[in-house]
Order: structure tokens, then sequence, then C-alpha cells
């Protein structure tokens, strides 16, 4: 299998307004059927408990959205022939059949929630799943035997827009505090809107200390927010970088902090969102969800969001009027994204 356009053989990308179809080919010898028949399914699943969980009828598996095919005997199904397809079928010989399925728009992409160091089997998120299987009648009750089916995970991403630029967002704060009449003013800012993944992150800094405290610190820290919608209103924050930097602020500071938020410094953190994996290999923390107008939140499983936050700490006499760091903070939206690969690839 292979999407038109992708940058592995398993990626299916998210063009906002269509998504790259799944062209395979199945190769079927009918003395061996049994006079049975052959389908092949494409599903969009939210697991939300361990596979081997999945006892006594119970399952921690919802199925968003699927779709069948029977490839044989031939029930009218015949794409049209593309050049990914005509690859596979030279390789499949006379046996060969050809199948498309077009994936709706309105789908969430792939998330896994990253699993603890004991945690086993399927990891808990968004998946796609392709399985061809042999049955009587196309039945998603029926039992099938493993000997009777193949399975392929395949993945939905999206890319950032082609234009990341324009002006990124801007969060400022005045405080008074107690025994004094003087402000501490905080701005923070970025330089544009959307960001890739591992590329450095400029946090703006402008502080203006009209108090008689001294700022001797500034924390920067970034979360992540998963929304799982699916199946309730839970939702998680787990920060993915905190740095500080050490300033001598008695009046007035300027200037500029570069932050990078990477998987790799988050590899311990259980149900942290990540952009869906295949098999080991390793990926990123997880995109931004970016939703359309009028597209169902629910049916997007799971939301993910980041936002940077920046906190003021002072010296001699603790945090500013005996207030805690997070009551002088500005919070700034950040959208983390991977870049549209350059070129294509061809089998």
């Amino acid at each position: 299998l292979q999407g038109k356009g992708s940058r592995c053989i398993l990626d299916y990308v998210d063009h906002v307004q269509q998504v790259d179809p799944v062209e395979g080919v199945v190769k079927i010898d009918p003395s061996e059927l049994g006079g049975k028949k052959v389908f092949v399914q494409l599903c969009c699943a939210f697991r939300y408990g361990r596979e081997d969980l999945d006892v006594i009828g119970l399952s921690f598996r919802k199925d968003i959205w699927i779709k069948h095919i029977q490839l044989y005997p031939e029930a009218g199904h015949k794409p049209t022939l593309t050049p990914m397809h005509e690859c596979l079928l030279k390789k499949a010989g006379e046996q060969g059949h050809a199948f498309t399925f077009d994936i709706e728009t309105n789908l969430p992409c792939s998330v896994t929630l990253q699993p603890g160091p004991d945690d086993t089997g399927k990891a808990c998120g968004v998946d796609f799943e392709v399985k061809t299987y042999i049955a009587d009648v196309e039945d998603p009750e029926e039992k099938l035997d493993k000997k009777d089916t193949a399975r392929l995970i395949i993945r939905k991403i999206q890319f950032a827009p082609d234009a990341t630029g324009g002006p990124g967002p801007k969060a400022d704060i005045c405080k008074s505090f107690m025994m004094s009449d003087k402000p501490v003013h905080l701005e923070a800012s970025l330089d544009k809107e959307i960001y890739y993944h591992g590329d450095p992150i400029k946090v703006h800094v402008k502080v203006n200390n009209e108090t008689s405290k001294t700022v001797t610190k500034i924390k920067v820290t970034v979360d992540q927010t998963t929304d799982v919608v699916l199946y309730s209103a839970d939702k998680y924050t787990k920060t993915v970088l905190s740095q500080e930097e050490t300033i001598n602020a008695n009046s007035t500071f300027e200037g500029s902090l570069a932050i990078t938020p990477l998987l790799v410094e988050n590899k311990e953190k259980r149900g942290l969102a990540l952009d869906g994996r295949l098999k080991d290999e390793d990926t990123n923390l997880a995109s931004n969800t970016i939703i359309r107008p009028g597209m169902d939140k629910e049916v997007l499983g799971i939301l993910v969001s980041y936002k940077i936050k920046v906190n003021l700490m002072v010296s001699s006499g603790g945090l500013l009027g005996g207030l805690t760091a997070s009551d002088v903070q500005v919070e700034l939206p950040l959208i983390l994204m991977n870049p549209k690969p350059q070129g294509k690839l061809t089998v």
C-alpha cells in the first residue's frame, strides 16, 4: 500500500479539502478459499484501553468510521487504476485485485498516547487499519480466524500550510501589588503563528518593573493539552518543556529565550500525545489538531493543543507582593506541525 504523495509508504496526507486515497492490491488464490468470499476493510478506530483487557466481551475500542469492499467474487468495485495500482498488480500477477478507499475529510489524524514502561499491547489512541479477510458474509460481528486475516496499520497525517508566517501571538499583563503603588508590566510574544517540530522557538520577553522588588528569573514552560472528547470530557495537561533564565531586572528587561520542545526529553511521560506511531519507529510530539468550521469535535476523538506560559520570579521577599509565580504570568498559544516534504516518493 502507498498513499499518493506521501512521505512514507504508510502515510496518507490530509490536505484539508481532500485526503490521499488508500490504493492497494490483494493477491487472491481462489483454490484456497473453500467457497468463501474475500473482503478488504478500512477502519478508523479509537482505542482507550489496553488490548489485553478486552475480556468477557468488553472492548476498549470504538470504531469511528468503517468501510468494506468485497473483492472476490467481484461485486462491482472497479477502481480507476493509477500508477500505484499498476506497480502493485505487476508484482501480484494475475491473482491481483485492486481496491481504492476514499477517506472522509472529517476524520481525525492518527494520534498515539505514549504508553508507560510496563504497558503492553496496542497503545491507546486513534489509528487507521486496513484489513483483508476471508468470510462467508460481510458481518462485522463474525469471529474471524487469525489465519484468515491480514492487517496493516496506516497513518493519516497533516502538514503545516505553506504559509507559516504572519504575525505571531502576543500577550501582556500589568500587575499592581500589596505594599506597592507601582506595577510590574510583562509582555511576551512569538515571531510567527506556526512552528515545525524540532525547530527552536524564540520567546520575546519585555519586563518593566516599577516596584521595589527585583525580578531575578523568567520561567518558560510549554504545556500539551490532550482533550479526549469521544467517550468522555477528559482533559489532560502535561508539561513538555520547562526552562528558566536568570536576569537582573531592577527596572527593565528585554530579551529572547530559545526553547525547543522535543519528545526525546519526554520519553517517560505516560499518556503524552504523539503523532501516530507505526510499529516501533520514532515519531514526535503530536501535532496540533486543526478543526475546520462545521466539524464534529466528537468524531475527532482526541484534540491536541499547546500553550507557552511565561512567569516572573523575584528575590528577597519572595514572590511579588506575596503572590505565586503563576499570578504574574502570560500565556501564548503555540501551533506545532510537520513541514510539507519536498517532492514526492514513487514506487
